[in-house]
C-alpha cells in the first residue's frame, strides 16, 4: 500500500510539468519554429561566408588568419551571448539602456515562448536566432584591421566591443524598452544594430590602428577572387534567414523581404557593374561581387517595411553610393583593407535612411509609414539613431582600442607582418605549394 502511495504521488509530481509542457507547445507554432531555426542555420553560415569573402581579398599569406577571425568569433560571441550578452540584449529593460542580468546564463530562456519577441516559437529559439546575428556583427570590423592586429588583441577587442557597443545597441533598438524603439525607431533586420555598428567601429579601426605595410606605394591585390566570390554567394544564401528571418513567422511579410532582399542584391549588383565598366573601362567580378553585399547590407533595415519597386530604388542608390565611397578612401587617407566602412557602414546609414523615406504600413501595419507617405516623424526618429549610434560606435570603439594598445597592443611587429598573419599568428600556411 505504501508503494501504491508513493507510486501516485510521484505520479503526480511529474504530471505538473508534463502538463505545463503541453500548455506552451499548444502556444508553438510548428510551421514558424522550424522557419526560424533553418534561419537561424542561413545566418550562421554567413559568418564562414564572411571569412571566405574577406580571405579571398587579403595576400596569401594572410588568408588563415583572416578566416580564422570570423571562425572564431563563432565560438567566442556564442559563449559570450549564452552567459550574459543575451540578457543584456534582450533581457528586461534596465531604464531603456541595457537588459538586466535576470537571464544569465540562460536562466528563465526555455521553450515557452515570449511574447514581447516571438510570441509563436520557443523562446529558447529566438536567443539562438539572435546570437547569430551578435556573432556576425563584429566579425564584419574585422575587414578593416585584415592583415595586420595581433590574434590576442582580437580576441580582447571582440569580447569587449559586443559587450559595450553590440548589446546596448541591440537593447536600444530591439529590446522591450529599448529608448530608441519607445521613440518609434524601425530596423528590421540590423541595418543599425549590426551595420552602421559593425561599419562605424571599423572606420574607428582602420584609423587607430594604421595602414598596412606598404599600403602607400605597393600594389596589394586578392590573392584569389573565386574565393571572394563563393563567399559572397554564401553571405547572399544566408541573406535571406537574415532579412526574412526577422520576421519571426513563416508567412506573408517572409515573404515579402526574402523577394525585396533579393531586389536589392541584384539591382545594386547590375548598376556597380554598369558604373565600374564606365568608370575603368571593363567590368569586374570583384565589383559584382561588391556590388552585391552592399545591395544586401543596405536594404537590410528596411527589408521587413517597404515593397519591391523600393526596393530597387534602395538597391540602384546602394550601388552608386557605395561604389563612390569605396573611391573616395584613397583620398581620405584611411586603411580600410576590405572596405568594411564602405559596404556596410554607408550601407547601413543609407538604408536606415531609406525606411524613413519608403516604410508602409501597407507592407507591415507594425511599422510606420515614411516621409513619402506622409510622417516625418519616423524620418527624424531614423536621422536621431543613426546620429546617436554613429556617435557612440566610433567613441567607445576608439576607447577600446587605446585600451588594448596600452595593454597588450593592437598590432604585429613589422617582421610578422612581412611574414604574414599565417605564419606568425598561426604556425600554419595556408597553401603548401
Amino acid at each position: 500500500m505504501k508503494n501504491k502511495i508513493l507510486g501516485f504521488g510521484m505520479a503526480a509530481m511529474l504530471l505538473i510539468p508534463l502538463n505545463a509542457f503541453a500548455e506552451t507547445a499548444s502556444r508553438i507554432d510548428a510551421g514558424d519554429t522550424a522557419f526560424v531555426l533553418l534561419s537561424s542555420a542561413l545566418v550562421m553560415l554567413m559568418t564562414p561566408g564572411l571569412a571566405m569573402f574577406y580571405g579571398g581579398m587579403v595576400r596569401r599569406k594572410n588568408v588563415l588568419g583572416t578566416l580564422m577571425q570570423s571562425f572564431v568569433a563563432i565560438a567566442v560571441i556564442s559563449i559570450q551571448w549564452i552567459l550574459f550578452g543575451y540578457s543584456l540584449s534582450f533581457g528586461p529593460d534596465i531604464s531603456g539602456i541595457i537588459g538586466s542580468l535576470d537571464w544569465i546564463g540562460l536562466r528563465g530562456v526555455g521553450v515557452e515562448p515570449n511574447s514581447d519577441y516571438a510570441p509563436t516559437v520557443p523562446h529558447i529559439a529566438f536567443m539562438i536566432y539572435q546570437a547569430m546575428f551578435a556573432v556576425i556583427t563584429p566579425a564584419l570590423i574585422t575587414g578593416a584591421f585584415a592583415e595586420r592586429m595581433k590574434f590576442s588583441a582580437f580576441l580582447l577587442f571582440t569580447l569587449l566591443w559586443s559587450t559595450i557597443v553590440y548589446n546596448p545597441v541591440a537593447h536600444w533598438i530591439w529590446g522591450t524598452g529599448g529608448w530608441l524603439k519607445d521613440m518609434g525607431v524601425l530596423d528590421f533586420a540590423g541595418g543599425i544594430v549590426v551595420h552602421i555598428t559593425s561599419g562605424i567601429s571599423a572606420l574607428a579601426a582602420a584609423i587607430i590602428i594604421g595602414k598596412r605595410k606598404g599600403y602607400t606605394h605597393e600594389a596589394i591585390y586578392p590573392h584569389n577572387l573565386p574565393m571572394t566570390v563563393l563567399g559572397a554567394g554564401l553571405l547572399w544564401f544566408g541573406w535571406f534567414g537574415f532579412n526574412a528571418g526577422s520576421a519571426l513567422s513563416s508567412g506573408a511579410l517572409s515573404a515579402m523581404t526574402f523577394v525585396v532582399t533579393h531586389i536589392s542584391a541584384v539591382a545594386a549588383t547590375m548598376i556597380w557593374v554598369i558604373i565600374e565598366w564606365l568608370h575603368r573601362g571593363k567590368p569586374t567580378m570583384f565589383g559584382a561581387a561588391t556590388g552585391a553585399i552592399a545591395g544586401l547590407a543596405t536594404i537590410t533595415p528596411a527589408s521587413g517595411f517597404v515593397g519591391p519597386m523600393s526596393a530597387m530604388v534602395i538597391g540602384l542608390t546602394a550601388g552608386v553610393v557605395c561604389y563612390i565611397s569605396l573611391n573616395m578612401k584613397n583620398r581620405l587617407g584611411y586603411d580600410d583593407s576590405l572596405d568594411a566602412f564602405g559596404v556596410h557602414g554607408i550601407g547601413g546609414i543609407l538604408g536606415t535612411l531609406a525606411t524613413g523615406f519608403l516604410a508602409q504600413k501597407a507592407i507591415n501595419p507594425a511599422g510606420a509609414d515614411g516621409l513619402f507617405f506622409g510622417n516625418t516623424k519616423l524620418f527624424i526618429a531614423q536621422v536621431i539613431a543613426i546620429v546617436i549610434t554613429i556617435a557612440y560606435s566610433f567613441i567607445v570603439t576608439a576607447i577600446i582600442l587605446k585600451l588594448l594598445d596600452k595593454t597588450v597592443g593592437l598590432r604585429v611587429d613589422d617582421e610578422s607582418e612581412v611574414v604574414g598573419l599565417d605564419i606568425s599568428q598561426h604556425g600554419e600556411s595556408g597553401y603548401s605549394l
